[in-house]
């Protein structure tokens, strides 16, 4: 176990041999890190969190209450996961059937947003500050910036960088921040943008 010496473990919870926490990190009651997981800096855990062996989160990743990081799945930097959200790692699972050597990767890029008791298929890969409503399935890739909702999640508009919604058409300058974006060919890219730190 590598705990660094600036990170929090609240005496509730476990922290397994072989996991690695981040300086500034904090793991709060009734959590479970398993050995082989990395956890960033500054990354918060809520209450009953479950972070499994050979998962990855990156720095100032916050997971709230009731989430379990299934093996396969990777969390980048700035990462929101909301309350009781659900990742899988199995397409078809069965009790009695071992598919331990089947788990699909699900990779959750920098910045996004995942709402309260959403649901991430795994094998999905979630673009950089997309934004995933509460109570979403997603079952396929999500693009940079997607606001997606739905039951199957569909896409519904675009997000700032900032968590504001930009225009339908995913160009312009968004009215909070001041970032300016481009969409071609259904693909959106943020051109320029204020240090957000501000808006923290």
């Amino acid at each position: 176990m590598s705990v660094h010496e600036t990170a929090f473990v609240h005496e509730s919870a476990y922290v397994d041999d072989g996991a690695k926490i981040g300086a500034g990190t904090k793991v709060w009651h009734f959590c479970h890190v398993l050995g082989g997981a990395v956890i960033g800096e500054r990354t918060s855990l809520g209450q009953n969190v479950v972070v499994m062996n050979g998962t990855t989160i990156g720095t100032n990743v916050k997971i709230q209450n009731n989430v379990s990081i299934y093996e396969g799945v990777e969390l980048e930097d700035d990462v929101f996961c909301g309350p009781s959200m659900v990742f899988t790692n199995v397409m078809n699972p069965r009790s009695h059937v071992s598919r331990k050597n089947e788990y699909r990767r699900t990779l959750v890029k920098r910045g996004a947003s995942i709402g309260a008791n959403a649901t991430i298929v795994c094998g999905s890969t979630l673009g950089e500050y997309c934004f995933i409503g509460a109570g979403a399935v997603v079952a396929r890739d999500v693009p940079a910036f997607a606001l997606m909702v739905g039951v199957p999640a569909r896409r519904v508009g675009w997000m700032c960088q900032c968590g504001e919604r930009l225009a339908d058409s995913g160009s312009g300058t968004c009215a909070y921040c001041g970032s300016t974006y481009e969409s071609r060919d259904g693909v959106v890219q943020q051109l320029s943008g204020p240090n957000l730190e501000r808006h923290a």
